[in-house]
């Protein structure tokens, strides 16, 4: 098997959008109400490989069983994980979404950035 070949049942995952980046929801929901559709939000975190949790973007009701006197039940708004495809990284400078582009620097050290929609420069995403 040649190393760029998928192994059987093994998915390639996206990995341009990484835990505490912007992302602007470019669809999803249903048809006749996307309410979540054009909201900004970070990325909490990943749930399997293909969605990500988005803080405050597509809240569902989790409703909880009493777990005795000291845990109470009842309604509790979480939020809802999306599909990676339906997200898009949003930079605050362009104020859209962006596509997120890898390059390498003269040094030889692979960064992770976006082409500036009015001017065309690369501009380097910050990291942690």
């Amino acid at each position: 098997m040649k190393a760029n070949e998928l192994k059987a049942g093994r998915r390639r995952v996206r990995r341009d959008i990484k835990v505490g980046d912007t992302v602007i929801v470019l669809a999803g929901g249903n048809s006749k109400k996307r309410e979540n559709k054009g909201k900004t939000g970070k990325v909490l975190r990943f749930v399997g490989s293909d969605r990500v949790v988005v803080e405050g973007l597509n809240m569902v009701t989790r409703h909880r069983k009493a777990q005795g006197p000291d845990k109470l039940g009842g309604k509790t708004p979480m939020e809802s994980p999306i599909h990676m495809s339906n997200v898009q990284y949003y930079s605050d400078k362009a104020k859209a979404g962006v596509k997120v582009v890898f390059q390498k620097l003269a040094d030889g050290k692979k960064v992770r950035g976006y082409n500036d929609p009015e001017s065309g420069k690369f501009i380097q995403i910050e990291g942690k």
